[in-house]
């Protein structure tokens, strides 16, 4: 598992960091500047990603995508979908 973000490493440390410091534990961060991991989820947005969250198999083909702002906010619902697309 890893957050993708299309922030540069220093500001994704920066981020990192102050989570580190809130929780035991963080997933760690991909940086993807050019967004092309992010399009080939299908979360580019411009020149910018929509939040949410995809999965990829091991071959890197993605088997689903969600864009969803409040993701994090709805951990609960997020593992529950996830869970159903994996089954």
């Amino acid at each position: 598992m890893y957050i993708v973000s299309a922030d540069q490493p220093a500001q994704q440390k920066k981020l990192y960091d102050a989570l580190l410091e809130k929780y035991d534990e963080v997933v760690p961060f991909v940086s993807d500047p050019n967004l092309e991991l992010i399009e080939k989820m299908g979360m580019k947005n411009g020149n910018i990603a929509y939040r949410g969250y995809a999965v990829l198999n091991p071959d890197g083909k993605v088997l689903f995508s969600t864009k969803n702002d409040y993701w994090g906010e709805q951990i609960d619902q997020t593992f529950e979908e996830i869970s159903k697309e994996l089954d």
